[in-house]
């Protein structure tokens, strides 16, 4: 049995926008497009998660909204405020709290946390844009045996591939 786990960053923020706090900052027309592109190209490639939760950023959350809509997904969304501002600890967390039935799951947040979480699961060394995917496999049967070093990176796609 295998888990797949999706980080997804955000897309690009607009830092002239907003009321000057960080959680606030909207996307920036770049980071929809972005967007919209890896969620047409999930669609298309079939690895639309069973699940997707969000770190509840404005830019965060609009990212996987706009993804979602532009790749017709069916998948439910969740949004949380324990992957904003995260450490890889409280993103193994929010992992381990999942429902077993789940076999993919898409965490929608931000940087450096995507990076530093895909190479401590066993991903690698990896540097991860803005609105980029990496997917990680895990062979485990529920979503608390996901652990350090235990993941394979299945793949690493920057939106600049696509647009």
């Amino acid at each position: 049995m295998t888990k797949q786990l999706i980080f997804f960053r955000h897309g690009k923020s607009d830092w002239n926008v907003g009321n000057g706090r960080d959680r606030d900052r909207p996307v920036a027309d770049r980071g929809i497009v972005a967007a919209k592109t890896m969620g047409k190209l999930l669609a298309a490639a079939g690895k639309v998660p069973d699940l997707a939760i969000t770190s509840s950023a404005v830019r965060a959350r609009t990212t996987l909204e706009i993804a979602v809509d532009a790749g017709d997904w069916a998948c439910p969304m969740a949004v949380t405020d324990d992957l904003y501002e995260a450490s890889v600890g409280q993103v193994l967390e929010v992992i381990h709290q999942v429902p077993d039935q789940h076999r993919s799951l898409m965490l929608v947040g931000h940087e450096p946390t995507w990076s530093e979480a895909v190479d401590y699961l066993g991903g690698g060394a990896v540097r991860m844009p803005t609105a980029a995917m990496a997917c990680l496999e895990f062979e485990v049967v529920t979503w608390s045996q996901v652990e350090a070093g235990r993941g394979t990176l299945l793949w690493l796609l920057p939106p600049r591939l696509f647009t």
